[in-house]
C-alpha cells in the first residue's frame, strides 16, 4: 500500500491484473486525467459533479464496450449526436450487430414545453430535439437501430452499453450539462444498475 491506495505497477501489469479481477483498470488505479471523478464500490464506478466533466474517453469506452446492446434515453441528447465521432462510433457498433435503442422526447409534447420553461430556454428545448431528429437519420438506416419518441417526464437520462451505464439525473432549473453523472457497472450484489435499466424498459413500452 502507498498513501492509502494500491501501489501503481507498470501499465502492462495493471491491465493484466484488472483483467484477472474482471474490473476496470481505473477502479484500482484512478487515472490522473479524470480529476473530477470520485470512485466508490463495485457498482458505482465513478461520480462526476457535472455532465461536462465526464471525459470524452469515458463516453468512447462506454460505447466501444458494447457487444450486444446500447440503450439511450434522452430529452434531446444534442451534445451526443452533434459530435460526429460519437455518431460514427454508434454506426460502427450497429454495423457490428449491436442493437441500439434510442428514446428521444416528442418535441410537440407538453413535457418538453415544461422542460424548456423550467430551464429558462423556452422553445429551444423542442428545437434541439428537432435538430437531433435530423442528425440521427443516417444512424437509423442500420439494421438493429430503433428510434422511439417518448412523452414521459424524464427524471434521468440513461446511456447504457451492455453491463455499464452513465446516468444523468435531472435537477430543477438546471440544464443537464450542469447536473451530475453516475457511472454504474452491473453487479450481482447491488440494484442501482437494474433500477435504471427497468426505468428504460418502462419508458420504451410507453
Amino acid at each position: 500500500m502507498c498513501g492509502g491506495g494500491l501501489i501503481r505497477p507498470p501499465p502492462g501489469s495493471r491491465a493484466a491484473f484488472a483483467k484477472l479481477l474482471d474490473v476496470d483498470e481505473n477502479e484500482l488505479w484512478p487515472s490522473t486525467d479524470e480529476p473530477h471523478a470520485r470512485r466508490f464500490g463495485s457498482e458505482i464506478r465513478a461520480v462526476y459533479p457535472h455532465r461536462w466533466t465526464v471525459p470524452r474517453n469515458v463516453w468512447h469506452k462506454l460505447f466501444t464496450s458494447a457487444e450486444h446492446e446500447i440503450d439511450i434515453l434522452i430529452y434531446s441528447g444534442l451534445f451526443l449526436f452533434e459530435d460526429t465521432s460519437k455518431t460514427q462510433l454508434l454506426a460502427i457498433q450497429a454495423n457490428a450487430d449491436a442493437r441500439i435503442r434510442t428514446l428521444l422526447s416528442d418535441p410537440e409534447s407538453p413535457e418538453v414545453a415544461q422542460r424548456g420553461q423550467n430551464e429558462g430556454i423556452g422553445h429551444s428545448a423542442a428545437t434541439r430535439i428537432r435538430n437531433v431528429q435530423t442528425l440521427i437519420k443516417p444512424l437509423i438506416t442500420y439494421d438493429g437501430v430503433e428510434l422511439h419518441h417518448h412523452r414521459t417526464i424524464l427524471y434521468s437520462s440513461i446511456y447504457r452499453a451492455d453491463n455499464q451505464l452513465l446516468t444523468n439525473p435531472r435537477i430543477y432549473s438546471m440544464p443537464a450539462s450542469a447536473a451530475p453523472v453516475l457511472h454504474l457497472r452491473r453487479a450481482a450484489d447491488a440494484a442501482l444498475f437494474a433500477t435504471y435499466l427497468d426505468s428504460f424498459e418502462q419508458a420504451w413500452l410507453n
